[in-house]
């Protein structure tokens, strides 16, 4: 497929699928999604409780768990994409959903911080399998004209799960933190189950080529040794060699894949997409808010669990109070962002992301109540007003033959910043006494991030109406 995303899709792909139930196909898919994004944010909560199980692990070595994950779910997500295309997306979410519930057995049984990081590279593969495969089968389901509110939707799933994540992930860790991932595998099999009855059978696209693995190779290595360079700096030295060279290598890797995109009838990262008016600047705007908000929740849990030295449980209810905010913005904010445009309520977004971040630098040391809950509501509400408002932006300006591949895409954008903003405040906070970690230049680094989304999002165009 040559350029598959500008190509205009059949009648049958622009309608929705015949005898497909809008509402079970929903229920099936918002379970993998939720299962995926349940995962990453209770693995969030957890991640001091698994540094203590494995002994003289550092914060460095122990960000790799989450973002093994990170970086092996964007790599793989527009490969996955095209897969699902390629063969049906029905086929693809159920592979996903296996691969992603035996994964979730071995990190659990893991028996060494390394094991675990290669148990979560095969989940994250599971993952991207699923994640893309879930948007085309909702959208192949419903008609034309519900299709942006479906996105919404779908987008709310996330929400959710980010706001019970980190509850879910401090009752389990009270137990053990092996139960974090031991969780997913009923919930897996359920939806197995309900997905080999309920899912629909969009016609695949017989006319898709090989997805392009070697570039989702250059792909994975170039982010990767971005993230090692930028973590690693506090421990090697900006003077020494070893920083500035896994920087310029992951600069060399990635121009590497974007040459061979450029190239490729399948490419990790389509140029046809990227030249869509309003995908683009959604693209770059999502990853910079991911980096924004990846270092965000991850400062939040070690400021809890290391600075007031709270229970995993009671840092998963002081952060739920702002994700909780998320699902209800996601559907509520729809008539505004179509009135408004997404460039200006994304821009709104990222500003109130920006005040709760702000917040925390001036108050967060007069405890939960005056510090940290007001910034954490500013960044919930910010939230839900940028992430929908910048995935349906980028979404709906997909041509239907390619929904797996365009949403693909996006997911991979948050991932790539997720990656970059672990990286990001890890190497900011420093190393030494958690008491002495340096939480206002983590904080001011996420401030600069959420800035740079707020001009990002002012480069979208003014949708037009159907």
């Amino acid at each position: 497929m040559s350029s598959p995303t500008i190509r205009a899709g059949d009648a049958a792909a622009d309608g929705a699928v015949r005898g497909a139930r809008p509402g079970a196909v929903f229920a099936v898919v918002a379970t993998g999604v939720a299962m995926s994004n349940l995962d990453l944010f209770i693995v969030n909560v957890a991640l001091p409780r698994i540094g203590e199980r494995y002994a003289g692990a550092s914060l460095s070595e122990l960000s790799w768990v989450l973002n093994a994950y990170a970086v092996v779910f964007a790599a793989l997500m527009v490969p996955a994409g095209g897969f699902a295309d390629r063969t049906g997306p029905r086929r693809a979410y159920l592979l996903g959903l296996a691969v992603f519930t035996a994964a979730s057995v071995a990190c659990a049984v893991s028996p060494g911080v390394w094991s675990l990081m290669a148990a979560r590279v095969v989940q994250a593969a599971g993952a991207a399998l699923l994640i893309p495969s879930s948007l085309g089968l909702l959208l192949a389901a419903t008609p034309p004209e519900r299709r942006l509110p479906a996105v919404r939707g779908w987008t709310a799933v996330s929400g959710l799960a980010a706001a019970l994540g980190p509850v879910a992930g401090g009752l389990l860790t009270q137990f053990d933190w092996r139960w974090v991932f031991l969780v997913n595998v009923p919930i897996g099999l359920a939806a197995l189950a309900a997905g080999a009855r309920l899912l629909p059978r969009p016609p695949a696209r017989a006319d898709g080529a090989r997805p392009d693995l070697p570039g989702a190779a250059l792909l994975t290595a170039g982010v990767a040794a971005l993230a090692l360079g930028v973590v690693k700096s506090d421990d090697w030295g900006w003077t020494s060699a070893r920083v500035p060279g896994s920087l310029a290598a992951g600069a060399v890797l990635l121009a590497l894949c974007a040459w061979r995109s450029a190239r490729h009838p399948s490419p990790v990262v389509p140029p046809g997409l990227l030249r869509l008016p309003a995908f683009g600047p959604a693209t770059v705007a999502n990853i910079l808010f991911a980096v924004a908000f990846a270092a965000m929740l991850l400062s939040a849990v070690l400021w809890c669990q290391q600075v007031w030295h709270w229970s995993a449980l009671r840092t998963g209810l002081a952060i739920s109070p702002g994700p909780l905010m998320v699902p209800g913005l996601a559907v509520g904010a729809a008539p505004l962002a179509r009135r408004v445009g997404a460039g200006p309520l994304s821009f709104l977004g990222c500003v109130l992301f920006a005040a709760g971040i702000g917040w925390w630098m001036w108050r967060m040391e007069d405890g939960y109540a005056a510090g940290m809950l007001p910034g954490m509501l500013l960044t919930g509400v910010g939230v839900g007003l940028t992430l929908p408002t910048l995935i349906g932006a980028a979404v709906s300006a997909v041509p239907p033959r390619s929904f797996s591949t365009g949403s693909a895409v996006v997911t991979m954008a948050r991932q790539v910043g997720t990656v970059l903003g672990v990286a990001m405040l890890v190497a900011l906070l420093g190393a030494g006494d958690p008491g002495a970690i340096s939480f206002d230049a983590g904080w001011l680094g996420t401030v600069l991030a959420a800035a740079a989304a707020a001009l990002a999002c002012l480069t979208l165009p003014r949708a037009r109406r159907a």
